[in-house]
């Protein structure tokens, strides 16, 4: 059975941009194997269950295929299957609305008092 590196698969499957920041993901305990911190040197293979916190998410995926190389994005679901609960995603979308703020067209920019109510909602 083939096994290959956790941080390179990481990179390979586009769940980090470099390998440098999958190995250091894994350094900083965000990537577990079976419920294990793991070091970016730990085999895998095929059948085995990553977890891997993302941006305010826990990603869980299941290898399917180990890839030596990078791959294009329409052949990463060859390559894992993704178990992540759909709630993370929701909670994710959530993250993302509300870190950008919608102002109508036209009422420029927001004055000292609109400020300051913008951030008392942000930091409560």
């Amino acid at each position: 059975m083939d096994t290959i590196r956790i941080d390179k698969w990481l990179w390979a499957v586009r769940l980090y941009k470099t390998r440098s920041q999958a190995a250091e993901a894994c350094k900083g305990g965000k990537i577990k194997i079976n419920g294990q911190n793991v070091k970016a040197s730990r085999e895998v293979k095929e059948g085995d269950e990553i977890e891997v916190q993302l941006t305010g998410i826990l990603r869980k995926v299941k290898i399917l295929k180990p890839a030596k190389n990078r791959v294009a994005a329409k052949l990463v679901p060859e390559l894992m299957l993704d178990l992540t609960a759909p709630e993370e995603y929701e909670k994710l979308e959530m993250i993302r609305q509300f870190k950008s703020e919608k102002r109508d067209r036209g009422a420029g920019r927001p004055t000292k008092k609109d400020r300051r109510i913008i951030n008392k909602l942000k930091n409560n």
